[in-house]
C-alpha cells in the first residue's frame, strides 16, 4: 500500500479514507501535546480491527499541508507511538514505523513519519473500548458487530500462525542465499513462485504480497526485527539461583532459527562442565547429555507459540541444572503425561523447514542428518538420554497455561569433585 513516496503524497493530496489517517502534531517540551494519546490508541486500534491502513504523522487532515515533524522530535515521536501501541491497545499492537523525507512545494524538506498498521489477526481494545474504521472516521462497535467481529478473526487463526503474513516486512526482507537452500530441481523456475508455493511469501485478499511468518523466521537475518522476541535469551549461573551477581555467560542468540539452535547448543557445550573419570580407563562425563540438549532446544524453538510476542525462548544453566522455557501452552489436546507418546506440531510449516536443514555438527553424538526429525522421538530421547546420564529423569512443566518448561538435571560430579 503507497509502496512509493510519490504514491503517499498522491494519497495525502486526496485526503483521508479508510486506510489514509493523516495527523498534524503539537508538542510540549519533549513530548507529544496533541493529539492526547487515548485518541491516538482509539485511531490505531481502529484501523487494525478494520483492515491495511497508513497513518502519516505530521501533515494537517483538514489542509493537507505537509508540516513535517521536527528534526530534534523524531525520536520522541517514534517512542511516543511504539508505548501507546505496547501500553494502551489489547492485545499490544505491532506496526511498522518510517521516518519518510519528501520535497515540498516551496523546495525544503520535510520529514514525515510514517505508521503500517496491518489488519490484525485479533480485536484491539483501545481506552475509549472496541473501535473500526468506515472512511475517514471511527465508529464504536455495536455488540453484534463486536462478537461477529471475534468470530472471524477467530476463524482466520485457524490458519496456522507461521503461515500468517508479516505485513510490515516487504518481501525484499527474505535473503536468496537463505531460502535458496530449500530448492529443489522440482522448484519453479520463478523465484516469486516458488517462494509463493512454499508460502515464504503469502498473498492475502488484497492482493499484497509479504512475507510469512515462517518465512521472516528462516529466511531473514533478524526474525526479531518483525517478531519481536523471536530469539533465545541464554545464561549460566555459577551457583543454583537466579542471580545476576552469579552470571557467569549471557547471549541473546538471534538470527534464523537453524542458526538460533546451532548457537544456543554450542552455549551450553561451552558453559558446562565435563568431569574425567580414570579407572579402570580415562572417561570423560559431561554435565548433559548433547543429543538431550539438541532435541530440546529443536522442540523449544520450533513448537513455540510465535503469536505470544511478549515472551522470548529462554535457556537458563546452573550448576545443577539446566531449565528452558518455551512460550505458549501444549498443542493441541495434548497433556505433559502424553508429551513422550504423542505427536503433535503447533507449526507445521516451521517443521518442515527445518527437516531440510542439514545437521551442522560433525561430531554430533546422535544418528540424525537434519534438524529436525518428524518422528516425534524428540521428548524420549530427552527424556532417556538425560536419565541415563545423570540417574533423574526430566521434568515437564506448564507454568500458567503460557510456557512450557523443560528442567534438565545436571550429572553430579564424581567424588571428590566439586
Amino acid at each position: 500500500m503507497f509502496e512509493t513516496t510519490e504514491e503517499l503524497l498522491r494519497q495525502i493530496r486526496l485526503g483521508e479514507d479508510s486506510s489514509l489517517e493523516l495527523k498534524s502534531l503539537k508538542y510540549k517540551g519533549s513530548r507529544v501535546n496533541d493529539p492526547h494519546r487515548n485518541t491516538m490508541a482509539d485511531e490505531l486500534a481502529a484501523m487494525a480491527n478494520s483492515g491495511n491502513g497508513v497513518f502519516v504523522l505530521g501533515v494537517d487532515d483538514k489542509s493537507r499541508t505537509v508540516d513535517g515533524i521536527p528534526e530534534g522530535q523524531l525520536d520522541t515521536v517514534e517512542t511516543w507511538v511504539r508505548d501507546i501501541c505496547n501500553d494502551l491497545i489489547t492485545p499490544q499492537l505491532f506496526c511498522r514505523i518510517r521516518k519518510i523525507p519528501v520535497a515540498t512545494d516551496d523546495g525544503s524538506e520535510r520529514i514525515l513519519i510514517r505508521v503500517d498498521v496491518p489488519k490484525s489477526l485479533y480485536v484491539h481494545k483501545s481506552p475509549g473500548g472496541y473501535f473500526y474504521r468506515i472512511g475517514s472516521s471511527k465508529r464504536e462497535m455495536s455488540p453484534d458487530v463486536l462478537a461477529r467481529l471475534f468470530q472471524q478473526r477467530s476463524q482466520a487463526r485457524i490458519i496456522r500462525f507461521d503461515e500468517h503474513s508479516v505485513t510490515t516486512a516487504n518481501r525484499d526482507r527474505l535473503d536468496k542465499a537463505l531460502w535458496e537452500r530449500f530448492k529443489t530441481s522440482l522448484s519453479p523456475d520463478s523465484d516469486e513462485e516458488f517462494l509463493l508455493k512454499l508460502k515464504l511469501l503469502t498473498e492475502d485478499e488484497d492482493g499484497k504480497i509479504s512475507p510469512s511468518v515462517s518465512g521472516i523466521l528462516m529466511a531473514s537475518r533478524q526474525p526479531e526485527a518483525f517478531l519481536p522476541n523471536a530469539f533465545i535469551q541464554a545464561v549460566a549461573y555459577r551457583g543454583g539461583e537466579r542471580n545476576a551477581a552469579y552470571q557467569v555467560d549471557a547471549r541473546d542468540i538471534a538470527g534464523p532459527l537453524d542458526v538460533q539452535i546451532t548457537e544456543a547448543y554450542k552455549f551450553v557445550r561451552k558453559n558446562m562442565k565435563v568431569y574425567g573419570r580414570k579407572t579402570p580407563a580415562r572417561r570423560d562425563i559431561p554435565q548433559y547429555a548433547m543429543q538431550a540438549v539438541f532435541e530440546a532446544l529443536v522442540n523449544a524453538v520450533a513448537h513455540r507459540d510465535y503469536s505470544v510476542q511478549a515472551s522470548k525462548v529462554r535457556l537458563h544453566m546452573f550448576s545443577d541444572r539446566l531449565e528452558l522455557f518455551s512460550p505458549g501452552t501444549i498443542s493441541n489436546t495434548m497433556t505433559i503425561e502424553s508429551l513422550p507418546l504423542r505427536q503433535a506440531a503447533r507449526n507445521e510449516l516451521l517443521t518442515s523447514l527445518l527437516a531440510r536443514c542439514p545437521l551442522p555438527f560433525d561430531d554430533f553424538p546422535g544418528d540424525r542428518r537434519f534438524l529436525m526429525d518428524k518422528r516425534g522421538e524428540g521428548v524420549p530421547v530427552i527424556l532417556s538420554e538425560s536419565e541415563k546420564l545423570s540417574g533423574i529423569r526430566p521434568v515437564y512443566r506448564l507454568i500458567d497455561d503460557a510456557e512450557l518448561m523443560l528442567t534438565i538435571f545436571a550429572t553430579p560430579p564424581p567424588r571428590g569433585k566439586d
